[in-house]
């Protein structure tokens, strides 16, 4: 009888232990951390269990395996990106993993996307209205000391939302998409010491960042993007007009497959045919290869580039061979 009470005993406070420990298994941590995490396709829920504890995720990989043996929740996991926290009790992370409720998000902005084309990109892929962005880049408080104090609105943001790729959450307001953008670019320009490169070359830093967004729309090649930083850096020391179509097509508001003679008179102080000098901001967003264009241009002593078919250009040195080139490779119907 004595034996049969002892068995009894230790059965109960062995299920009581057990009971003890799975709770506690499966109690948030705490601490507040939090990670984008990732189910590859395919994976076990001992693999989720395993990364999960070794990321600080969640207490025990036992009690996890547990949890989802009970129910029934193996095989169940949706593989894609979750939004975890260390806050979170197993229950809460089996519900979002198992409904599929990925939070978060990846966009592209590639380079020389003018602000209302990346708004209207990102409304395009469901992640922001336009006008909401719109909104949010002229009305929004945005205290980063390379924008500029001149221009108002939205045109004191052209250029300096960085084109890259972005992770970010549903529902992230318009105002956090452009101060990320706006951190992103801050990192860039810190790394290739944009400031001070712009200063070698007699530039200011917003200078600098709207004469790269000039080299980003007129450069198709990679390898040319110093040479036409080159060469507009030529005319701008000689006092010339930087005649680039696509400050005409900012001015216009539209892009356009062919720049019309009676276009080049568009009354606006982005047209580098009428006015002279650098347009008073970007007229695009460049990317880092034409920032560095800008800092560390090609020295020659080109003044003049045609586009040829194949998104490459003939350089010239004359207005003679310039004509020339133009006869060539874009002649007249």
């Amino acid at each position: 009888m004595l034996t049969v009470l002892l068995l009894l005993s230790v059965s109960f406070f062995g299920t009581g232990f057990a009971g003890l420990y799975l709770n506690w298994g499966l109690r948030a941590p705490g601490g507040g951390k939090e990670l984008l995490f990732t189910v590859p396709k395919g994976v076990s829920t001992t693999w989720v269990a395993a990364e999960l504890h070794r990321q600080g995720i969640i207490r025990s990989p036992g009690s996890f395996r547990f949890y989802s043996y009970l129910h029934n929740f193996d095989k169940k996991i949706v593989s894609g990106t979750y939004r975890l926290s260390s806050d979170m009790p197993v229950p809460v992370i089996f519900e979002l993993l198992t409904r599929g409720r990925q939070v978060s998000v990846r966009f592209t902005i590639p380079e020389g996307l003018t602000l209302d084309e990346i708004a209207l990109r990102l409304e395009r892929q469901g992640i922001v209205r336009r006008e909401d962005f719109l909104r949010a880049a002229a009305e929004g408080r945005f205290a980063y000391p390379f924008l500029p104090k001149g221009l108002k609105g939205p045109a004191r943001l052209e250029g300096y939302l960085f084109p890259d790729t972005y992770e970010v959450f549903p529902g992230i307001s318009a105002a956090e998409i452009i101060d990320r953008m706006l951190r992103r670019f801050a990192a860039v320009a810190e790394e290739i010491d944009l400031a001070a490169g712009a200063a070698r070359q007699g530039l200011s830093l917003h200078q600098a960042v709207t004469l790269a967004s000039l080299v980003e729309r007129e450069a198709k090649l990679a390898t040319e993007r110093p040479l036409i930083a080159g060469v507009l850096y030529n005319r701008l020391r000689r006092g010339m007009l930087l005649q680039v179509d696509a400050t005409v097509e900012y001015a216009l508001g539209e892009h356009r497959e062919r720049i019309l003679y009676r276009d080049l008179e568009v009354d606006s102080p982005y047209n580098t045919y009428r006015v002279h000098g650098l347009p008073p901001g970007p007229i695009a967003a460049p990317g880092k290869a034409s920032l560095l264009a800008v800092i560390h241009p090609q020295q020659t002593d080109y003044l003049y580039y045609v586009a040829k078919p194949d998104g490459s250009h003939a350089f010239a040195r004359t207005l003679t061979e310039h004509n020339a080139n133009k006869q060539r490779y874009q002649p007249r119907p």
